[in-house]
């Protein structure tokens, strides 16, 4: 058996085994191999860790008027047009307290950006500049991210 981590033809075999769908013989076959295997073996403890908390999440309940209140608001915004829509949904976001402290941030990165100029890293550039411009690379990512969230976070309505 080529291992399904590196075969893209073997590679459903693992899913099917992590949502329990696989014949026995197909299973044992597989269990197997990821016996010799660490990169699948790390797979499976993966999903099973996956599957375990999803067996143990509970969804919280519906409220009784969700389906009222949602109704109301797709009227509420098929009213508007298209311009309100689009304007209406960056409001908050001006809003929020993070945002003048997140741009803040993003300012001095990037004069710091513009006045030490441009890092080329070679092959044999020291590796702690290396992990210093990796970690501003991170930390550019996780401002990202954190913006990223700020645009979907759910709207508390009182109503």
């Amino acid at each position: 058996m080529r291992c399904p981590i590196e075969a893209q033809e073997n590679a459903e075999l693992l899913l099917s085994y992590s949502a329990r769908r696989l014949n026995p013989e197909s299973t044992a076959i597989l269990e197997a191999h990821m016996e010799l295997c660490p990169a699948c073996r790390e797979f499976r403890d993966g999903q099973k860790a996956l599957w375990e908390a999803l067996d143990q999440w509970e969804a919280r309940p519906v409220s009784p008027d969700f389906d009222r209140r949602l109704y109301r608001k797709i009227e509420e915004q098929e009213k508007l047009g298209w311009w309100s829509r689009a304007l209406g949904s960056l409001r908050p976001m001006f809003m929020r307290p993070a945002l003048p402290l997140a741009a803040t941030a993003c300012l001095v990165l990037v004069a710091g950006f513009i006045i030490d100029g441009p890092v080329r890293i070679s092959p044999g550039t020291d590796p702690q500049i290396r992990g210093e411009v990796e970690q501003v690379e991170r930390t550019l990512d996780d401002l990202d991210m954190l913006r990223q969230f700020n645009l979907v976070a759910p709207v508390v309505d009182g109503s």
